[in-house]
C-alpha cells in the first residue's frame, strides 16, 4: 500500500479536550502472537484470522498521522487486449503476501505476453471480506508486481486460500464476496458477463487466424462438493465417488468452449492437478467421476492441441496421458510455490515425465509455429530466472 506521511500542525491557543488518535495497522499485517500459518507436507492448514491491530492513546498528541493515498498507476483500468498474440505465457500459484515478493523481476524477465494466476494468489484466509480486499491491493500495489501488470496481460483464478477458506468448496457463505475482491484485483469491466454469473470461470481468445490461443480457466472452489477425511490416514481425503467439482452450468460452459474453440493451442487452467492421481491431496481424482467426465469431455470434444496448466503443490513438475480417441498426448504442467515450498522431496506419480522439484518457482510456456502447428517449450523456472527443467511438446 502506497502511504506518505502529511504533518499536522497543531495552532497554540486551541483548547483540545483530550485529543485521541487511532492507528491502524497495515492491510495484510499479522497482531502481535498471531502463531502464523502452519504448514504441513504440500498444503497449509490451521489459518489464523486476520485481525487488525488497533491502538487507541488518550491524551496523546500525535505530530504525524498516515493518511492512505490512492497508488493511480496501480489501479490504473487495464482492459485485456485479445487482438495480441501470445509467443511467451508465464504462470504460477501459492503467493504469500507476507513473504518477500521476490519472484516478479525474474518473471518479467522472461517478457511474457500474459500472466496466469492459478491461486492461492495472497493466503488471505479470512472470511472479512475488506481484509481480502486488503491482502490483494497490498499485492497489487507492490512494484515489482506493478512492472510485471505493465508488461503482461493478467487473468486467473482463486483457490481456497484466496476462496477464504483452506479446502473451501460449494457451501461457503461469502464466496460472492470472494468472487467479487477477484474480479476488482484482475480489473475485470463491471459490465463484463463475468461480473454477473455465479462462479469464477472465464475464457480468452488470443491472437489471429491459424495462430490463435484459447485460454480456458475453470473455477474448482465455487460448485465443488465437499470432502470427507480419509479414516486410514493414509491420504488426506477419501475419494467422493458421486461429488462434482464445476457444477451444471460450468460443464455446460466448457463443453461449448472445448467444442466450439477455433484455436489452433488451447490452455485449459485448474487450480488443482488434474492428471497426477496418485498422491493424497487436493486434486481432480478426489472426485473420480468428475476427473473421468473431464477427460472424457477433452477426447469427446477434441480441441486442437489441448494443455493442462495447474498449481496448488508447492511444486513443479510435468505429467502425461496418452488417452484414447485424442490424437495428441495430454500434459498437465503444475507449478506452484512462487514463495514457500511444501516437505518432502518425493511423491508418487504414475504419469511424471522430467523430475518432480521442490523449489520456489514459476510456469513458462514458450510458443512457436511451424505451419499454423504450435511448438510449446514448457520451463520451470525459479530465483534468479534459473532454468530447472525444461520439456519440449511438437504438436
Amino acid at each position: 500500500m502506497l502511504i506518505s506521511k502529511l504533518p499536522v500542525f497543531l495552532l497554540a491557543g486551541l483548547f483540545l479536550a483530550n485529543p485521541v488518535f487511532s492507528q491502524q495497522g497495515k492491510p495484510g499485517q499479522k497482531p502481535k502472537n498471531d502463531p502464523g500459518l502452519q504448514e504441513k507436507a504440500g498444503h497449509e492448514t490451521k489459518p489464523s484470522a486476520y485481525t487488525t491491530d488497533r491502538k487507541i492513546k488518550p491524551m496523546q498528541v500525535v505530530a504525524e498521522e498516515e493518511v492512505e493515498v490512492l497508488d493511480v498507476e496501480a489501479y490504473k483500468p487495464k482492459a485485456i487486449d485479445t487482438t495480441l498474440g501470445l509467443a511467451v505465457i508465464a504462470f504460477g500459484s501459492c503467493n504469500k503476501v507476507d513473504k518477500p515478493q521476490t519472484l516478479f523481476a525474474d518473471i518479467a524477465a522472461n517478457n511474457p505476453n500474459l500472466w496466469v494466476w492459478l491461486g492461492d494468489i495472497i493466503y488471505a484466509d479470512t472470511s472479512d471480506m475488506k481484509a481480502l480486499s486488503a491482502h490483494y491491493k497490498r499485492l497489487k500495489t507492490n512494484p515489482e508486481y506493478k512492472k510485471l501488470r505493465a508488461r503482461a496481460q493478467i487473468i486467473g483464478v482463486y483457490d481456497d486460500h484466496d476462496y477464504g477458506i483452506n479446502d473451501g468448496c460449494k457451501d461457503y457463505p461469502l464466496k460472492k464476496g470472494a468472487k467479487k475482491c477477484l474480479m476488482d484485483f484482475l480489473d475485470v469491466p463491471m459490465n463484463s458477463p463475468l461480473r454477473k454469473r455465479e462462479g469464477a470461470y472465464s475464457s480468452y481468445t488470443f491472437g489471429k487466424g491459424g495462430q490463435r490461443i484459447k485460454v480456458i480457466i475453470m473455477d474448482t472452489r465455487y460448485f465443488r462438493d465437499t470432502l470427507c477425511p480419509d479414516p486410514s490416514k493414509q491420504k488426506r481425503y477419501k475419494a467422493n465417488t458421486g461429488g462434482d467439482m464445476l457444477g451444471e452450468d460450468q460443464w455446460e460452459w466448457l463443453e461449448n468452449e472445448l467444442r466450439t474453440s477455433p484455436a489452433n493451442l488451447n490452455i485449459l487452467c485448474s487450480s488443482v492437478q488434474v492428471i497426477a492421481d496418485d498422491h493424497g491431496h487436493e486434486k481432480w481424482g478426489n472426485f473420480p467421476n468428475a476427473r473421468k467426465r473431464l477427460l472424457g469431455l477433452i477426447a469427446k470434444t477434441k480441441p486442437k492441441n489441448l494443455l493442462i496448466l495447474s498449481g496448488d503443490r508447492h511444486m513443479t513438475e510435468v505429467s502425461k496421458m496418452d488417452m484414447q480417441g485424442l490424437p495428441y498426448p495430454l500434459y498437465d504442467f503444475t507449478s506452484s510455490g512462487m514463495t514457500h515450498i511444501r516437505s518432502g522431496n518425493s511423491e508418487p506419480n504414475r504419469y511424471r515425465v522430467g523430475e518432480m522439484i521442490v523449489k520456489k518457482n514459476f510456469g513458462v510456456l514458450k510458443i512457436y509455429w511451424v505451419n499454423d502447428k504450435p511448438v510449446v517449450t514448457m520451463q520451470a523456472r525459479g530465483p534468479q530466472n534459473e532454468l530447472y527443467q525444461e520439456i519440449t511438446v511438437k504438436y
